[in-house]
């Protein structure tokens, strides 16, 4: 009932991820990352612990083959499960357990990987790699990106209700955590369209955490300036 794709970025150190589905409020469940950590999905028949567990897991060094086998022992249900583990440095790794719905496939790529569940083809989660690799800028515009090519792919057999996406650097909080947890219509496009107000006053709201009396005014009704 889901698809989607984290990644990191060389350059600026950011890691994100971003989420689609036939499902309510799928971010809420899904979407884990952690500064200077890593990037993680958890989705089909969702255990949300699973993400914080991942990134704990990162934190202490675990990577790749030895990070799955090290989640394997925690969770009993990882049959049901599907990851995407992209940790800041080292070996990226998916996993789709045997219990995973409909038609599912994870791709990896450089600095990203992708994963869905009740896909319409196997090929979809390769597209969204595809364009997250050939895409240049900032990590949010290249996510977005690759979840329009999953769209444009053909995307869930179904119609999808929900997306989200996260962001985090070098702080304890994300940067950016925006969300569209259900719509008719088309949830990438407005979730791209809530990203392109929120981006340029994203850095407003790490000022305002971090040094207020420098911090630019608020501009709303009832404050003076």
């Amino acid at each position: 009932m889901t698809f989607s794709i984290a990644a990191r970025c060389p350059k600026t150190g950011m890691l994100g991820v971003a989420a689609a589905s036939s499902s309510i409020a799928v971010a809420s469940r899904c979407c884990h990352a952690r500064a200077g950590v890593g990037a993680v999905m958890s989705q089909n028949v969702t255990n949300p612990a699973l993400g914080a567990l991942a990134l704990d897991l990162m934190e202490a060094g675990l990577r790749g083959d030895a990070l799955l086998v090290a989640l394997a022992r925690e969770e009993p249900h990882l049959a049901w499960r599907q990851l995407v583990l992209v940790p800041a440095e080292g070996d990226i790794a998916t996993y789709s357990g045997e219990r995973a719905l409909g038609l599912y496939a994870a791709a990896q790529g450089r600095d990203c990987a992708a994963a869905g569940n009740i896909l319409n083809s196997e090929s979809i989660p390769g597209r969204m790699v595809s364009a997250f690799e050939n895409s240049s800028g900032h990590l949010v515009d290249r996510l977005l990106l690759a979840m329009q090519a999953a769209v444009d792919a053909g995307g869930e057999t179904g119609p999808i209700h929900a997306a989200g996406l996260k962001l985090v650097d070098a702080l304890s909080w994300p940067v950016a955590d925006l969300r569209v947890d259900w719509t008719d219509g088309a949830p990438i496009e407005e979730l791209s369209r809530l990203w392109w107000r929120y981006r340029p006053q994203m850095q407003d709201y790490v000022t305002r955490a971090q040094a207020p009396d420098s911090a630019p005014a608020f501009a709303v009704p009832g404050v003076e300036e």
